[in-house]
């Protein structure tokens, strides 16, 4: 069972649950009416088992940073639960299982893009960003927004402005969401040697960083109104978000602590959550 739990943990499961829950807001958006159920489990299927491959094989390549980490150090590969053979074997198999259900069912478009998204995480976040740049999480964010572009490849055919503008979302929310950890984590990654924005330019730029992500975020936020793949409620819940989101950010700025930055990382998964849900009732409602 401990090796079972193992598995499973290589694929960081709360990372999937975000894959799949904003992966489907687009797929409405995308055709005007309801998918197929089988087309919407598939897509979600194989773009969760991408997600799963690339954060296993992540595992495998940072075994040894996470060693050094105490928010890390418990996880399969620093642990001995697993061997590195194992999940790299493992990591490789969730890829090919995953392309190979986009491509069934998705199309060549979607398989593409689960492709090109795994390739990214690993060699352009893991193995190049994320040791020498502080930039590691605005770039390495497009791997962890690609799923309402997979989703609206496999309803749609190709990537329309709804799905342009669910990548941007996320890919803008990454930032403070990363930094967040960042600060009050800052002394593991340190250790580590992973130059996170704390560490190479200081806490109070690092803030002030944050608080512009997360101004840019909420025009894009908004975007949907005008194409009118979203109305009413959607605006109104998305307005009071934002605000929320904002004063949380504006508090780390003004409060300078851990408590400040471990909260807004809490505050942070809530507002994405709830956005996409705010997605999902409001596409319900119409």
């Amino acid at each position: 069972m401990s090796r079972m739990r193992g598995y499973v943990a290589l694929t960081k499961p709360r990372i999937l649950l975000l894959v799949i829950f904003t992966g489907l807001p687009v797929m409405g958006m995308a055709t005007g009416a309801r998918p197929s159920p089988l087309l919407v489990v598939a897509t979600l299927l194989g773009t969760a088992l991408a997600a799963a491959a690339a954060n296993t094989l992540n595992c495998y390549i940072e075994r040894d940073r996470d060693a050094l980490m105490a928010r890390t150090r418990t996880r399969p590969l620093p642990a001995n639960v697993l061997q590195p053979s194992e999940a790299l074997v493992f990591g490789l198999a969730l890829a090919v299982l995953a392309i190979g259900i986009l491509l069934a069912t998705g199309g060549p478009l979607a398989a593409g893009l689960g492709i090109a998204s795994i390739l990214f995480y690993v060699f352009v976040y893991t193995v190049w960003l994320k040791p020498r740049s502080p930039l590691n999480a605005v770039i390495g964010g497009a791997a962890g927004a690609v799923a309402p572009v997979i989703a609206d490849a496999a309803v749609h055919g190709h990537i329309s402005a709804a799905g342009w503008i669910l990548f941007a979302i996320i890919l803008l929310w990454q930032p403070p969401h990363v930094w967040a950890i960042a600060l009050f984590r800052k002394d593991d990654y340190q250790r580590a040697g992973i130059p996170m924005m704390p560490n190479v330019v200081g806490d109070q730029p690092t803030r002030w960083r944050m608080l512009w992500y997360t101004l840019a975020l909420v025009p894009v936020t908004l975007a949907p109104l005008p194409l009118g793949v979203l109305g009413f409620p959607y605006a109104v819940c998305a307005a009071g978000l934002d605000v929320w989101f904002v004063w949380h950010c504006v508090r780390v700025l003004r409060e300078r602590t851990d408590r400040a930055a471990r909260r807004m990382f809490h505050v942070s998964l809530i507002y994405l959550f709830a956005l996409f849900a705010a997605m999902l009732v409001d596409l319900a409602v119409r």
